[in-house]
């Protein structure tokens, strides 16, 4: 029997990683996968909005998951803070509704979360740590752990993840690939560039190997997982390893290492390093990765990709 699993946000930066590490690990014809996306369809694609309860429940009683994994989310904390009503339906109530899901027909969701539900005062985070988020994006996620964790019956794991970076059809798709258009932009124009708030930026296609993984593991897995690379960043020192793997000059980026303020700033915490212990005692790292979460190295991978 195949493994039946539903991606949700499956043409996003995380969720096609994703979907992607589950269609080359199917050899064997192991899984099934649904791959959903809110305004994207063909290729593989469904479309559906999660908003929708019915339209929802209707998919998944027919198609029956063992797991849902569920990236679709608002990430950018700025477009949060201009519409927290949508950043709450699609952050909050739909995870909760999943879960809901999850109790009535039988399957595990893990739901993607961040390290932006700490306050960045005292790392590492534990997964039992308490939560602080500063600001309404990581408020609305908290609040979608709380929702799926406070549905009795449902199997739900919590995956908290830092900032990401990979493989994009867009450099704009992820805070940190698009670090390479500001390194790249030769134009004259000088950036001011965040070296305040220390990073752990973290490759989707770890992550989404780690998930294929962790759906064929037999033993109890805790309610809260962190999944994260060790080596940190800022943004400036980041748009750094851009210059250097680019050979480019970077004297147009002027580090800022004051934190946020002014008119629409949105407060980012200082420092929310998850700990990944927890995850590495599971024990599903593969045979040919790189330490027990089987983690890429920051300079390493964008030195191999940006070669190709």
């Amino acid at each position: 029997m195949a493994l039946k699993v539903i991606i949700t946000g499956a043409s996003g930066l995380l969720g096609a990683a994703v979907r992607d590490a589950f269609t080359k690990a199917n050899s064997e014809k192991i899984f099934e996968v649904l791959s959903l996306s809110h305004s994207r369809s063909g290729e593989g694609l469904v479309q559906l909005d999660l908003t929708q309860e019915e339209e929802v429940e209707k998919v998944f009683r027919q198609f029956r998951p063992n797991w849902v994994i569920h990236c679709a989310a608002e990430r950018r904390p700025d477009v949060a803070e201009k519409d927290p009503q949508g950043a709450r339906i699609l952050n909050t109530q739909v995870p909760g509704h999943l879960a809901t899901l999850s109790k009535s027909l039988k399957f595990t969701l893990v739901y993607i979360s961040t390290d932006y539900v700490f306050d960045g005062t005292s790392p590492p985070y534990t997964p039992a740590a308490p939560t602080n988020p500063l600001q309404l994006y990581g408020q609305t996620k908290r609040d979608g752990e709380l929702a799926v964790l406070g549905v009795n019956g449902a199997s739900v794991i919590i995956l908290r993840i830092p900032v990401l970076y990979g493989p994009a059809p867009k450099n704009s798709d992820s805070a940190i690939n698009v670090l390479l258009d500001v390194v790249q932009d030769q134009s004259g124009k000088t950036y001011r560039m965040d070296h305040y708030a220390t990073r752990y930026p973290t490759n989707v296609v770890d992550i989404a190997n780690f998930l294929v993984r962790l759906s064929g593991h037999k033993k109890p897995i805790p309610p809260i997982l962190h999944y994260s690379a060790a080596e940190p960043f800022t943004k400036y020192e980041i748009c750094l390893v851009f210059a250097k793997i680019l050979g480019l000059p970077h004297d147009h980026i002027i580090p800022d290492a004051e934190p946020p303020s002014g008119a629409g700033a949105t407060t980012r915490p200082r420092d929310c390093h998850l700990y990944t212990k927890e995850t590495e005692d599971l024990g599903v790292a593969g045979e040919t990765d790189s330490g027990p979460l089987g983690l890429s190295l920051f300079e390493e991978w964008w030195t191999e990709y940006l070669k190709k």
